[in-house]
């Protein structure tokens, strides 16, 4: 690193989480030390923040809905972790729908996404969402182009008929260059330990790249409305998305910031 160590600087190195950050990763990084340790006070105290706004959701019966959605290997699971790790598991839940089951195919496309709805005083996180109809879907040959059309012509209403019901909706989605999510396929497939989260979908991921992208792009054009908006997360820096990601839910969500916990 350019600059020289200070006292400080010394100080949170030789600290475990410190010592922790230097040696998980190689070549040694006395910078990303550094940084992990910052990450990690920041980390605490936004996580404090969200037991505060957990707190003020259970005590007024208040619902919140919070949407993930983003490239493969963007690290949605990773930052809907951190939101959720210091939480009350009892007043929270985290949705990853698989694909329709025949009966659901028989069904108005947002019906199983409704029936995961929060009660009063619950949290619940989309894992991605019914926003796979907006990208995934058709990039990958799941539905139809009437099927897509419908969707599109249809989800502005059914976003507005959400938040007109008293639901908080936040709306994410996490990007990451290309270059970034090769490398982070790379680091799956030659770790035995995340081997299982590759997918046939990841593998294709790459060569779809821009389709993806159009149909990504149509989608902000058509849902990035005043009353329920898009967050784009940059995420090639997983530390500094998940910080981004809290910081944008306590923005947007009107809670009690003085409420004791």
């Amino acid at each position: 690193m350019d600059r020289k160590l200070t006292t400080q600087d010394l100080n949170k190195l030789t600290t475990k989480k410190g010592l922790l950050a230097l040696l998980s990763k190689s070549p040694l990084s006395l910078e990303r030390g550094l940084r992990y340790v910052d990450y990690q006070k920041k980390l605490k105290k936004l996580q404090v923040e969200l037991i505060r706004l957990q707190t003020w959701a259970i005590n007024n019966n208040e619902r919140i809905i919070i949407v993930f959605q983003g490239r493969d290997a963007a690290g949605k699971g990773g930052a809907i972790r951190r939101l959720t790790e210091r939480i009350n598991p009892r007043h929270m839940r985290i949705v990853a729908l698989p694909k329709p089951s025949e009966d659901e195919q028989t069904q108005w496309y947002f019906q199983r996404y409704v029936e995961q709805f929060p009660k009063a005083g619950e949290i619940v996180f989309f894992d991605r969402s019914w926003y796979n109809r907006a990208v995934v879907e058709p990039v990958n040959g799941f539905c139809t182009a009437e099927e897509y059309d419908i969707f599109m012509n249809q989800v502005n209403g059914f976003e507005k008929m959400i938040l007109e019901s008293g639901i908080h909706l936040v709306k994410i989605y996490m990007s990451i260059s290309k270059k970034e999510q090769a490398k982070r396929f790379a680091d799956i497939k030659s770790n035995p330990l995340k081997q299982w989260k590759m997918t046939k979908l990841d593998e294709k991921a790459q060569i779809l790249w821009e389709q993806y992208t159009e149909y990504k792009n149509a989608m902000f054009q058509k849902t990035n409305t005043k009353i329920s908006p898009w967050k784009v997360i940059r995420a090639n820096r997983k530390t500094e998305a998940r910080v981004n990601v809290i910081n944008h839910v306590l923005n947007s969500i009107p809670y009690d910031k003085d409420l004791e916990i």
